[in-house]
């Protein structure tokens, strides 16, 4: 039978429910109609030799909007994202003001309306303050759920005890985003902070700080019946005891902690490798290594955090931590694919059927008919080098740059839309709040 669609993805090896295979897909309106062989389309693209995957997800950007706009924005940051192939973000409340209320939640909606390029959701912020109401608050649309500070980093969220911590937790249903640094040990040990040298920022935010508080979390979350998923996690024996508790916790690591050591890292970048939790050592990288490939973590998100040139030039301990990674997510990922570290159902698992099953993502992340036709598109054997001129946050710089990978992002597109190809943006910013099953059902 003879079939008309709005656009065909001709000839490439798809990453479907079966597996790789070499098929078309054929799309109509924002949805996926058919996989098979077809010819008849308003636009065909040709994947031939191409890699179609489902659209990645990074569950964890600072896009800095609003406050602190000079660093990074929700335009901007997204361009970024689509650039590298990235299909939707789930974007952090640390801004200024932080977000914390619905009013806050619906300024972000509206400022990223025909501005940001990808699909979006943005989480809230818990306080002492809120914390009655993130039942209702996580339940907007829009939202992605409750993020927990339990140790200080950029802005001014923290829920650093356990009776507040525990209110939260009880407030609500959908699964809690955590990060998990202990801030009582973390003030009691700043004096190790060495002026002017940033190795001495794994040394102030050890292992302890992370593993006490991930420990902590997970006894108040079985005591309040919480789902958590607890961010960037640095060292295996976080992994190892999270492995433990996977019926209420998942868990997530960076391209940042699985590439970087800190022996290599901090002597060449210096306060740009500067992050919390902190880059570590290579041999807690190739722990986490052993961890991910035992199946532990459940994503790959980038913690795109960025701060100006000026800012990360400032003398250690005056300079902020983070670093951007929205753009660098996938072609690192694809770089330790080339290498054999990781699976091809491995790095979809981690970029996008992971954060589905995780959040209840509706229609999302997978190559099937009746989902959005969202896909990265990629070029598993190409050979490049991150230069400065590919790089689209406002910030300026990568600690990628100028590192040499296999394995490229060719094209984004978003709801059957094209908006990347060929590292060129194509058309306007198209993105849409994702929707989730939990606020769908209510």
């Amino acid at each position: 039978m003879s079939q008309s669609f709005d656009l065909v993805l001709k000839g490439g090896h798809v990453f479907t429910p079966a597996g790789l295979v070499q098929t078309d897909v054929g799309v109509r309106g924002r949805s996926i109609a058919a996989l098979g062989s077809f010819a008849d389309a308003g636009e065909v693209i040709d994947c031939t030799g191409l890699t179609v995957l489902p659209g990645v997800i990074d569950t964890q950007v600072h896009f800095r909007e609003p406050g602190l706009e000079h660093k990074e924005d929700l335009e901007s940051g997204s361009r970024a994202a689509v650039m590298g192939g990235v299909t939707g973000v789930f974007e952090m409340p640390n801004t200024n003001p932080n977000t914390d209320t619905a009013e806050a939640l619906a300024d972000k909606l509206a400022r990223a309306k025909g501005r940001m390029w990808c699909e979006h959701a943005f989480y809230v912020g818990a306080t002492d303050a809120n914390a009655e109401k993130l039942r209702e608050l996580e339940m907007l649309p829009g939202a992605c759920g409750v993020k927990v500070f339990m140790g200080a980093s950029t802005g001014s969220l923290l829920v650093e005890d356990d009776a507040t911590l525990l209110k939260v937790l009880k407030s609500g249903r959908r699964r809690v985003a955590i990060h998990a640094e202990d801030e009582p040990r973390m003030q009691a040990r700043k004096d190790l902070r060495i002026e002017g040298d940033p190795s001495s920022h794994p040394v102030w935010r050890d292992d302890e700080s992370a593993i006490l508080a991930t420990r902590r979390v997970l006894g108040l979350a079985r005591e309040a019946k919480r789902r958590i998923h607890v961010l960037h996690v640095t060292t295996p024996a976080e992994l190892e005891l999270l492995a433990q508790h996977k019926d209420i916790a998942s868990c997530e690591v960076t391209p940042q902690h699985l590439t970087l050591a800190g022996e290599e890292a901090y002597p060449r970048l210096g306060t740009y490798a500067q992050m919390n939790p902190p880059i570590r050592s290579g041999a807690h990288r190739d722990g986490l290594w052993h961890w991910l490939q035992q199946g532990v973590p459940d994503v790959w998100g980038s913690d795109h955090a960025p701060h100006t040139k000026d800012e990360k030039a400032k003398p250690y301990p005056a300079s902020p931590s983070g670093m951007p990674g929205v753009q660098t997510l996938l072609p690192l990922l694809l770089d330790h694919l080339a290498s054999g570290r990781v699976t091809l159902e491995r790095v979809v698992d981690l970029t996008s059927a992971g954060a589905v099953r995780l959040f209840g993502l509706t229609a999302k992340g997978r190559i099937a008919p009746g989902f959005d036709a969202d896909f990265s598109i990629v070029d598993l054997k190409s050979r490049w080098t991150i230069e400065n001129d590919w790089l689209q946050s406002k910030c300026g710089w990568s600690p990628f740059e100028g590192m040499t990978l296999t394995g490229r992002p060719v094209g984004t597109i978003i709801r059957g839309r094209r908006v990347m190809w060929d590292a060129g943006l194509i058309g306007a910013a198209i993105g849409e709040p994702f929707r989730f099953d939990e606020t769908l059902r209510t």
